[in-house]
């Protein structure tokens, strides 16, 4: 089975780094001409000239100048969209709901799901005016599980998941497919930061926490960047041409958040 995304134009954001950067790469190579987007501009640099042939913007896509910038550099890069993954997130706060600012909790909610609707609705006239393609949502084991301590995250990929299964079914009818990856305990800087501030939450070390986050993972393991991306080509590939409106797990088996 080929799992080609040859021809296709594929807008990846926060793509300069962890799975989005993963996930760049692999597109790269399935034949994808792929635009990105992030916040910090050397990575940027660092991918553009990793990937050649790749285009970027630097956007936060919680910001609507920065996301209608964006979708003007698309158009003029790419001259139209077939994919758009919405990567971007963030980790948000760590602590008890009582403990948390305003601040933090809007914060995290205007990156992970304002942010994913505000790229969504100018890059559907786009998918459709191809007609048709692919969207693809980063959710989390978070949006499926508990996870204490993590609540603005949590409420974010949960919200993420009704948001996928509701706009597939208005995408439909025009042959855009909406699907949800919900990504298990990635290896990486991001999770060593929530490990970090998770162990000072609750009074324990790194080592104690690390090892209670993998005691509810079947496989007591972590993911990789290119799991993750994996998926997402396959999800935007010919091949998966009849799957929309699903949560995709891609987790070892997590069963249960620490």
């Amino acid at each position: 089975m080929e799992v080609s995304a040859k021809g296709l134009r594929v807008l990846i954001t926060a793509g300069a780094a962890g799975i989005g950067r993963a996930m760049t790469d692999v597109f790269h190579k399935a034949g994808a001409r792929v635009h990105i987007c992030d916040v910090v501009q050397t990575a940027i640099d660092d991918t553009v000239k990793a990937f050649p042939g790749t285009t970027a913007t630097l956007a936060d896509v919680s910001n609507l100048k920065d996301v209608d910038r964006l979708f003007a550099d698309v158009k003029k890069n790419l001259g139209g969209l077939d994919c758009l993954v919405n990567n971007a997130g963030i980790a948000g706060p760590t602590g008890k709901i009582e403990d948390l600012s305003v601040e933090e909790w809007e914060r995290c909610i205007n990156v992970d799901v304002n942010g994913m609707f505000y790229c969504t609705r100018l890059a559907m006239p786009m998918i459709k005016a191809a007609g048709g393609g692919s969207i693809i949502n980063l959710s989390s084991a978070a949006g499926r599980l508990p996870f204490p301590f993590r609540t603005p995250y949590s409420a974010a990929k949960w919200g993420v998941v009704g948001y996928t299964r509701s706009l597939s079914m208005e995408a439909g009818p025009d042959n855009v497919r909406v699907n949800a990856i919900q990504p298990g305990v990635v290896e990486g800087d991001r999770i060593n930061r929530v490990i970090d501030a998770k162990a000072k939450a609750v009074g324990i070390s790194f080592e104690e926490q690390k090892k209670i986050s993998l005691q509810g993972v079947s496989m007591h393991r972590m993911v990789s960047p290119y799991d993750i991306a994996n998926m997402a080509l396959y999800l935007a590939s010919d091949v998966g041409r009849n799957i929309t409106g699903q949560a995709i797990s891609v987790c070892a088996g997590v069963e249960t958040l620490g």
